[in-house]
This record gives structure tokens, sequence and C-alpha cells, in this order.
């Protein structure tokens, strides 16, 4: 019999192709294939909580159990769990009421760094309700961790696990015949304000004669990027929406190099996935972005267009070399899913050492420092 139940309770992802998606899908996949491993080593039945059209989808060595919404007021599951993971802040349903130990994902505190107003006071309430109902936080980055200490006020257990960022460069490739054979500049994200676009806009006016590479779901703010390259006139400009993994990959491999100017990121998958290319990356210096992209990117540090294209043409030849490119996938490779799901996985025994040490066969000192939580 199972000592021991972990809840991962997912929120209403769906596959999406943005970040947050492929966090969760990842979370989901790398947990499902351990969770036999961790059910016969240590009595841990994992249990995920998401819609129940997905469930099944990370194998049959989990337990699944319904998101509804009518548990954003009331979680009345019966089942006792010494661990509820919650995946991410924007999940709006509660642990259940048996939930052992309240554990929680933190991926950004991005309002803090727009205006104050009426949505920044209600976002900053809201993460202060996730934090005072949680007993212990995860971040994904340094930076976040000391948002949350400071703006929060959090005293109690915080760690850091970075996330993975998968490797494309042995996937299929699908040609994109407008782009093949010239020269130019990649960019992807889904295109809301913070990601800077209009820099990128910017940039392209005064290179006229780069091309420049949008990507991005389609969405309003995709419509309004690409509203405005027509409004500008930008012939040296294409947006593509949905585009496929196999697009994504020939993309990120032909670049001349990867920008992405954002003013907000918790972490920032795509600047890694093109790392693993050998892409020059250039980045904005703001928030986690000189954490993540450290010595092997190139940083703006103002969004003046004339600036911007000084630091392309200083910086590119450097992050382009044979030495920049291996420099730049090395970097790359320290972000690893294996090793992310890893560092989860020692924070579950951790807290079950603390809470249980006789049961799960281990003295508290004997709990790996890296798990600590």
């Amino acid at each position: 019999m199972n000592k021991f139940r972990i809840g991962i309770c997912f929120g209403k992802f769906n596959r999406t192709t943005d970040g947050l998606g492929e966090f969760c899908s990842q979370v989901g996949h790398h947990l499902g294939k351990r969770a036999k491993e961790l059910r016969e080593t240590h009595g841990i039945q994992l249990v995920f909580h998401l819609r129940r059209s997905l469930h099944g989808s990370f194998g049959d060595d989990v337990e699944y159990i319904p998101l509804r919404s009518r548990q954003r007021l009331f979680h009345g599951n019966l089942s006792s769990f010494s661990v509820w993971h919650t995946l991410h802040q924007h999940v709006k349903e509660r642990p259940p009421l048996r939930a052992g130990h309240r554990l929680v994902t933190l991926h950004d505190l991005n309002y803090l760094y727009g205006p104050k107003g009426s949505n920044w006071t209600h976002s900053q309430e809201l993460m202060e309700k996730i934090a005072a109902r949680t007993d212990g936080i995860v971040t994904i980055s340094q930076h976040v961790a000391e948002d949350v200490r400071r703006h929060l006020n959090w005293t109690a257990p915080l760690k850091v696990v970075y996330n993975g960022a998968r490797s494309l460069v042995d996937h299929p490739r699908e040609q994109i015949p407008e782009v093949a054979g010239k020269p130019f500049f990649f960019h992807l994200s889904r295109m809301a304000p913070s990601k800077n676009i209009d820099a990128l806009l910017g940039l392209a006016i005064e290179m006229r004669d780069q091309r420049f590479v949008l990507a991005g779901p389609s969405s309003d703010d995709t419509e309004r990027v690409k509203g405005l390259v027509r409004g500008l006139s930008l012939r040296n400009v294409l947006v593509y929406e949905d585009i496929t993994d196999a697009q994504k990959t020939w993309l990120y491999e032909n670049a001349q190099a990867f920008l992405f100017p954002s003013l907000t990121e918790g972490f920032g998958l795509p600047p890694i996935e093109a790392m693993h290319f050998g892409c020059p990356v250039f980045l904005a210096r703001r928030t986690c972005l000189p954490e993540i992209g450290g010595e092997a990117a190139a940083y703006w540090d103002e969004f003046d267009s004339l600036a911007m294209r000084a630091v392309v043409e200083r910086e590119l030849p450097r992050l382009a070399s044979d030495e920049g490119r291996a420099r730049t996938r090395a970097h790359a490779a320290r972000f690893d899913w294996d090793r992310c799901i890893e560092d989860y996985i020692a924070t579950y025994l951790d807290i079950l050492r603390k809470r249980s040490p006789l049961a799960l066969g281990l003295a508290s000192s004997d709990t790996p420092q890296a798990g600590r939580l």
C-alpha cells in the first residue's frame, strides 16, 4: 500500500504552445515517466489534477482527478495528500481539504514592473493570498525568488528550480519558403506588449536591409503587430502565426540571431531553445534575462533603434564565431528537464522526510541539501 499521495495541480493547462503550457507539459511527462519508480522505491503515488479531457495523457502510472470550476470555492476531495503542488500562480482552484504540505511554483511577479494602478493592486493582493495559504514556494529563477522575498515579505522555505528547455536539434525541419535562402533575424513570443515588439519594429526600420521574422500564436496581440507592420510598410518584416515545431526548429537553425527584447520574464524559454542550435541571442537586460542568458548572450540596455543596431553590429561577430556558438550550446545544455524534475523530486522527498522520516525510511538529517524546502 502506498504511504504517500502527492497531488500535482495543472490548472487549466490545455497543451498550449506558450511557455507555461510547455512547463506543464514537460513536468507532466517527466513525472509520469518516474511515477512507477517513485511508487516502488518510496511508496509515493502521484495524482494529477487537470482537465478530464487530458486524463491518461501522462501515462498509466499516475492517478487522475478532474479539475472542476466549483473547486475555486471549495475542493472537497476526501483523499489525503502528503504534498499538494500547484504548478503555477494562475491556478484558480483551491487545494483539497486534506492537503498536507502546500507547495506552489511561482513563475514571475511581472506585474511589479508595470504601472501602478487597479490591476497592479489586484495582482499584488492575489499573490499575497496565494502566499498566505502556501507552506513552501519554488521559483524558476533567482530573480523571481528575490521578488517574492521582497514584495511578498516571504520568510518561509523557498527554493529555486530552473526550468529545462527542450533541444530541438534532432527534430524534423520544415522550411518556410518565403524566408529560405536569405539571412534573417528571428523572434518568437506571444507578442504581448511586455515582449517589446515595438522596439523590434524600430530596429527593423533602422535596418531595412535585414529581414526580420516574427512568430507567435493567433491572438489580438499578434493581430496588433501585423497591423503595425502594414501601417509602417515594413516589407522586411514577416509575421507568422501558429508555426509548427518543425518550422520553429528550421527558424532557430537558420536565423542569423534570435532577438528577444522582452521587458518582463520569469525565465524565458525561447532564448534557451535557440541557444541549443548555437544561434546568437540578443536579450534585454531586464528582470531575469541576464541570469538566464549569462555570458552566452548579448544585451540591450536601451531600446532606441540606433543603440539597438549598434549592439547587434558590435556583438554579432563574436556570438556567431565558432567559439561563440560552442559557448552558446554549452550554456543551453545547463537547462535540462531531467535535472529540473530531479530537483522537484528531491523537494518532495525532503518535505516527506521532515513530515514522516520513519515512514520514508530515512532520517531528516539524510536529506540532500539540493532538495531542501
